[in-house]
Parts: structure tokens; C-alpha cells; sequence
């Protein structure tokens, strides 16, 4: 397969790969997830997608896919009341990004694609995505993972991820069950979830609803495959596009 992982790799058969390859960036975090969830699970999710994708796309792509270990800590500050979080600075964070998109420049590599599992650094990888193009002469692409998850995928009704609600849940069903305690029982929809045009952020919010949104206790298995599969098919089509295009 035409793949590469960088924490695997030689220095020599990195020099030679990079300059024609295309780097994949896998973003996390470790914060709470409720009380049901593992506090990785945006890190285990994000690189399970990542995984599944290029596995798909390696065998179609014109270039070599060379993933790099997860950035397991994200920018989580606004779970830390809630405790079981390691959390950078926006800041730190945002600096954290740049120098490890630097380092890979200076290795050789031309072509990054970023792709976030957490809310929370969405600014940051922004940021760090421009900044990357216009310091370091990279084509960077960016990617939220849920962003990508296809519509007819999570059936009759629009599927609206949130944190640690059906379908976090669902996927960490599908990837570590053992990993999932006893979900919360059924309430209302979070107020936290979408109000057309306009993105919430509020820490009192959070701590009502107790740090999860909409109803965990949906999840099944099932469902997590299917939308673990729907965003690992969905993310292999863009590497594909992105080798041709970067």
C-alpha cells in the first residue's frame, strides 16, 4: 500500500518521501465526555477515521500518504471545570500546530492536510492552516471530520454531532466498547446544539447539561459503524482529490 507512518519511518525514506507526498495531520483532545465517555475519544475517533481513509484512498492515490502521529491535546479550556481534561492555551495550542507543520516543512514536506476531531481547536487549525501556506510555502487542506459525514448516512432524521451524544457515543461503541460506562438516561435536546447562522459558547451552558449534549443512550454499534465507514469513505475521497490538486 502506498502508505506511510512518520513515527515508523527512517529519516532517510521520509527525506525521500516527502517532497512529492502528502503529510496527514490527525487533531485531537483529551476532556471529559460526560459521564460515560473515555476523555480521548475525539483522539480515538479522529485517528480511526484518518486510518480508515487513507487505507482506502492509498491503493487510488498518485502520491504517497505518510500519516503522523495524533496531536492527542487540543484546546479544551472549556471543559476544565468539569475536571478528567488536559487542555493547551488557545495560544499554546495554536504555536504547538505551527511547529510541528514547520518541522515537517523543513523535512521536505509540501502538502499537509490537517484533519481536527474536536470542536474546540476549529480556530486554531484555521489559523494554523493559513499561516502555515503564507510561512512555510505549504498547500495545506483542512478538515473537520464530522463536517464531511454525508446526509443520507444517518438516516430519515438530519444527524447533528454533538459531544458526547448519540454520536460520539455511537462511534466509540463501534471502535472500544469496552471503553463506554452507562449512559445517561433520555432528556431534551441540548440548547447547546444548532441555532441556524449562529455558533453558542457559554461555560454555564456547559455545566447545566451537565458536559454532553442530546441523548447518548441512541447509540448503538451499528449506527457507529455505519458512520464511522460514511466519514472514513468520505474523507478517502478528498485525499484523492487533494494528492491530485495540492
Amino acid at each position: 500500500m502506498n502508505v506511510m507512518r512518520w513515527h515508523g519511518s527512517t529519516r532517510e525514506r521520509l527525506i525521500e518521501a516527502l517532497p512529492e507526498g502528502v503529510v496527514i495531520l490527525p487533531v485531537g483532545a483529551i476532556e471529559q465526555h460526560g459521564p460515560h465517555l473515555p476523555t480521548g475519544t475525539d483522539t480515538l475517533i479522529v485517528q480511526a477515521v484518518v486510518e480508515a481513509a487513507v487505507a482506502q484512498a492509498a491503493d487510488h492515490s498518485s502520491r504517497q500518504l505518510i500519516i503522523t502521529p495524533p496531536v492527542a491535546f487540543g484546546s479544551s479550556d472549556h471543559h476544565l471545570p468539569f475536571g478528567g481534561t488536559l487542555s493547551l492555551t488557545f495560544e499554546t495550542f495554536t504555536q504547538v500546530l505551527l511547529d510541528i507543520v514547520r518541522s515537517i516543512a523543513m523535512g521536505g514536506g509540501r502538502r499537509l492536510v490537517i484533519v481536527n476531531g474536536h470542536g474546540g481547536n476549529k480556530g486554531p487549525c484555521h489559523s494554523v492552516a493559513e499561516a502555515a501556506a503564507i510561512r512555510f510555502d505549504l498547500s495545506v487542506g483542512y478538515a473537520d471530520y464530522w463536517e464531511l459525514f454525508p446526509a443520507e448516512a444517518g438516516g430519515n432524521s438530519p444527524l447533528v454531532p454533538g459531544h458526547a451524544g448519540v454520536f460520539e457515543t455511537a462511534m466509540l461503541l463501534a471502535l472500544r466498547e469496552e471503553l463506554v460506562a452507562d449512559r445517561p438516561g433520555a432528556r431534551a435536546v441540548s440548547e447547546l446544539q444548532a441555532m441556524a447562522g449562529i455558533t453558542l459558547h457559554s461555560r454555564d451552558r456547559w455545566r447545566r447539561i451537565d458536559g454532553f449534549t442530546d441523548e447518548p443512550g441512541r447509540a448503538s454499534a451499528e449506527k457507529g459503524r455505519r458512520w464511522l465507514d460514511a466519514c472514513a469513505a468520505a474523507l478517502a475521497d478528498r485525499l484523492l482529490a487533494l494528492a491530485k490538486t495540492l
